[in-house]
Parts: structure tokens; C-alpha cells; sequence
């Protein structure tokens, strides 16, 4: 194995930290089990709170006054895009940092934001914690394997990763169900969660992560964090004027002007990042057919991944009148079902290629899609009417989504592997605040068309129409892997 690993479930790769116990003077393996106990607090909060978040949504819509959905759509969309954008230079600033204090501040940073979540008074107040709370969650991420690994020998690596990504996928899996046990006692209860896993996650840190050197040489440039904040802006600005098509139409003038600024943001982004030496993303990686076409397969399916979270919770708790924990449960067989085929998924990559694996599961998740524009109706029947879905769609999320980053990761050089995950995971994250701006203008476009039903049965298609697009472009990259075969990639050198 060598000292990069890729990306699981949970969250982007990051290099080996040259830092180990037997360096520290303690034998290999002597608090891995400590420091692992420590890596998963973290890993379980950043991973649970988004889907704890998105069966709450109804109920803090109706606690802050029947708040509109465009507007708690930006308690998802404000993470989303603060997480995507912070999450490569938050890596390279642990490693100026260290990832013991990056980690360990990580965390405390998304306690506190957790706290300030729960006693938010209106809906703006918890936008702007939810914005604090995905800086810590950038924070931690990257540095969580990094200390795992430090603490692991050498030939127990494989199997910490595989833990690692395992605690990542079984929080998101249950997160659903543990959000809709907390919201039927109250909606706060899903922030207020994290504070007691993270003050012990913290206490014990502090006792049993080893300690390590900053790994960046003083003379090496530090992140890019204006070139973070014009992108965050960007993306927000995209996903402001989708949102608020609806209200203020496709041809006002703020439509007009946050499309606009979105353009001239994303140009303005891609000229900073061709111009500064350590850029939140190094367009030469995107000169790569291979990783270009996986991370742009990445961005499309994550609109359809992210609008189905929302429009299946919407329809459970707003039309069919279910609780959230009721919701919860009815959502779980879908993630539930994602760690297993995302397992299956490796060996028959490796044999047919990633393109082929990831269009199929794109193609099974716009089948489940399709189930559900043809079943849905306003009379609850779950086994008939939503759990085929349920199945299809999480059998797509288990085939696509790992596949489509070990795609990107694996067409990067070794020493930017960490730098590639962290790209393609900004991409999803990027596609998942897309589909839920997609989703809020559809369902606002259409609701007074005829009721639920029609608006909710257009949604649906839109999502069949992205996991198909994301589909064909994963057929892309056979084109790609024949073309790189054929020689290096254009203005491929080495990064500097």
C-alpha cells in the first residue's frame, strides 16, 4: 500500500502523516484503538447531521412561522457550499497547522456552531451557524484519516480504512432514523446531538491523538482562502437565483443579475486558481480526460442525489402526513443498502472498468425515479408506492457514487491524490446544492398546476433526466482511459 489512500464513503483521501507512534517513541498499534474511537466521534457527526437536517426540515419550517421552502433550503444549501469550498484548503491548512490541532479545533469549532444551530431564533440565524458548523466539518475531515493512519501499523492500514469508511456510511444510513426519533421530541434535539459526542470526542483527544509536525515547508503558499470565498459566492449566487426563480421570475432583474454574477464569479474563480500557487483546484488535474469526465459525472449525479433526499421527506412529512421518525424509517432501506453495493461494486469495476459500473447505477437510480413518477399517489401505500423506489435509488447511490471518486482518484498522480479527492467531493457537494435550488423551483413552479401530485411527479422526472445525463457522461470516460492510453493528457506536468 502506499502512503495515499483514496476516498470511502465518508469523505476525501489525505496522505499518510509522516508523524507515527513509533516516532513518538510507543509501539505501532498501541492507541489505534484509542484514536479511533476519537476519528469516528467526528466522522459520525459531519456524516449524520446532514441527513438528521433533511427529515427536520418540515418541522422547522413550521416552528419559524411556516417559513417558505426556499428559504430552509439554504439550511442544506449553506453547509453544502461551505463545506465544498473549504474542504481543500482546510486540508492544506492542517497541514500547516497539524492535524492533531486541525482535527481537535474542527471539532470544537462544530460544537459550538451544533449549539448555536439549536438555540437559532429564526430561520437566517440557523443559515449562518449552519455556514460556521460546515467550516469545522472541513476542518476535521481531511485531517480524521490522517491521525487514524498515523496510529495504525502498517499492515492493519487497510483494515482501518475500511472501518474508517464503514462508521461514514452506517451514520448516513441511520441518519434518517435517529433524525426522525429526535425531531418527534423536538427539532432542536438534531443539533443539540452533537455537543455531547463531541465534548467527549474532545476530552479524549486531547489524551490519546498523537501528536504531530506541521508536514508544509514555511516557504510553501498557503491555501487559497479568497479564492474559497469567490467560489462560495459563485455557487451561492447560482443557487440563490434557482431558488428565488419562482418568486421573482426567470427574466426580473435579480434573476438576471445572480445568474450573472454566478458567470463572472466562476471565470473570475478559474483565473485565480490558473494563477495562484496553491489553488483550491489545480486545473491541470482537470487537463486529465479521466479525472475531468469522473468529476463531472460526479456534479451531475449529485443533482439528482441531493434533490431526492428533499423530495422524498417533502412527500412523506407534507403529503402523506407522516411524522419524521415514521419518515425516517421509510427512507432508511435506501442508505441502508448503499455500504453493501458500494462493496460489490469494487471487484466488477476493476474487471469492466468504472465507466460501465457507474452508467449502470446511474441507470438503476433513474429507474427507481421513474417507479416513483408512475406509483406516487395522495393515498399512503409505502410497499407499493415508495419502497421500490427506495431500493432502486439506493442500489444506484451504492454503484455510482464510490465508483465515480476511485475513477477521479486513481487518474491522478500519487502525490495529489488527497488534492484530487478533495476535488471531486467539492464537485458532488457542488451538484447537491444544484439539485435542491432544481428541486425548490420545480415543485414552486408547478405545486398550483393541479396540486402535490403533478408537481411532485414533474420532480421526479427532472431527477430520471439528471441520473441519465450523469450516466452518459460516465460512459465518457471509457473514451477517456482509451485517449490517456493513447499518451499523456496535454499540459499534464507535474504539479509544482
Amino acid at each position: 500500500m502506499t502512503d495515499s489512500v483514496t476516498e470511502g464513503a465518508a469523505g476525501p483521501a489525505v496522505p499518510a502523516p509522516a508523524t507515527s507512534p513509533a516516532s513518538l517513541g510507543e509501539p505501532p498499534g498501541a492507541r489505534h484503538g484509542a484514536v479511533f474511537g476519537v476519528v469516528a466521534a467526528g466522522i459520525v457527526v459531519v456524516n449524520l447531521d446532514l441527513f438528521i437536517v433533511n427529515v427536520a426540515l418540515p418541522s422547522i419550517g413550521r416552528d419559524f412561522h411556516g417559513t417558505d421552502l426556499a428559504s430552509l433550503s439554504w439550511v442544506l444549501n449553506a453547509y453544502a457550499i461551505v463545506f465544498a469550498a473549504l474542504l481543500v484548503p482546510a486540508g492544506r491548512a492542517a497541514d500547516l497547522i497539524g492535524r492533531r490541532v486541525a482535527f481537535l479545533t474542527g471539532l470544537l469549532v462544530f460544537a459550538l456552531a451544533s449549539a448555536a444551530c439549536a438555540a437559532a431564533p429564526d430561520v437566517w440565524v440557523l443559515v449562518g451557524a449552519r455556514v460556521v458548523q460546515a467550516a469545522g466539518g472541513a476542518l476535521l475531515l481531511p485531517a480524521s484519516l490522517s491521525l487514524l493512519l498515523a496510529a495504525a501499523p502498517a499492515e492493519r492500514r487497510t483494515g482501518a480504512i475500511r472501518a474508517w469508511t464503514s462508521v461514514g456510511g452506517a451514520a448516513a444510513a441511520l441518519g434518517p432514523v435517529v433524525g426522525g426519533a429526535l425531531v418527534a421530541a423536538s427539532w432542536h434535539w438534531v443539533f443539540l446531538v452533537n455537543v455531547p459526542i463531541i465534548a467527549l470526542a474532545l476530552v479524549a483527544g486531547v489524551r490519546v491523538l498523537p501528536l504531530d509536525r506541521s508536514t508544509a515547508h514555511a516557504a510553501e503558499a498557503r491555501p487559497d482562502v479568497l479564492g474559497a470565498a469567490v467560489f462560495t459566492v459563485a455557487i451561492g449566487a447560482l443557487a440563490l437565483a434557482l431558488v428565488k426563480a419562482d418568486d421573482w421570475g426567470w427574466t426580473s432583474a435579480p434573476v438576471l443579475g445572480g445568474l450573472t454574477a454566478a458567470a463572472v464569479l466562476v471565470a473570475a474563480f478559474i483565473l485565480r486558481s490558473a494563477r495562484h500557487p496553491s489553488p483550491v483546484i489545480e486545473l491541470h488535474l482537470l487537463r486529465r480526460p479521466m479525472f475531468a469526465t469522473a468529476t463531472a459525472a460526479n456534479v451531475v449525479f449529485g443533482i439528482a442525489f441531493g434533490a431526492m433526499l428533499l423530495l422524498v421527506t417533502l412527500w412523506c412529512q407534507d403529503v402523506w402526513g407522516w411524522s419524521a421518525l415514521r419518515t425516517g424509517l421509510g427512507i432508511a432501506p435506501g442508505p441502508l443498502l448503499v455500504p453493501f453495493w458500494a462493496i460489490a461494486a469494487g471487484p466488477v469495476a476493476r474487471r469492466l472498468g468504472p465507466g460501465p459500473v457507474a452508467a449502470v447505477g446511474c441507470a438503476i437510480y433513474a429507474a427507481g425515479c421513474v417507479c416513483w413518477r408512475l406509483n406516487l399517489s395522495l393515498a399512503p401505500d409505502y410497499p407499493a408506492h415508495l419502497l421500490p423506489g427506495m431500493l432502486l435509488t439506493g442500489t444506484g447511490v451504492g454503484l455510482t457514487l464510490p465508483t465515480l471518486v476511485s475513477a477521479a482518484v486513481s487518474a491522478v498522480p500519487p502525490n495529489r491524490f488527497a488534492t484530487g479527492s478533495g476535488i471531486v467531493t467539492m464537485a458532488r457537494q457542488v451538484g447537491i446544492v444544484l439539485g435542491v435550488a432544481v428541486l425548490v423551483t420545480v415543485l414552486g413552479a408547478h405545486a398550483a398546476d393541479g396540486g402535490a401530485l403533478p408537481a411532485f411527479q414533474r420532480a421526479t422526472i427532472m431527477l430520471a433526466c439528471a441520473a441519465v445525463s450523469a450516466a452518459l457522461v460516465s460512459l465518457l470516460r471509457v473514451w477517456a482511459a482509451a485517449r490517456e492510453r493513447r499518451g499523456p493528457p496535454a499540459g499534464s506536468a507535474q504539479p509544482r
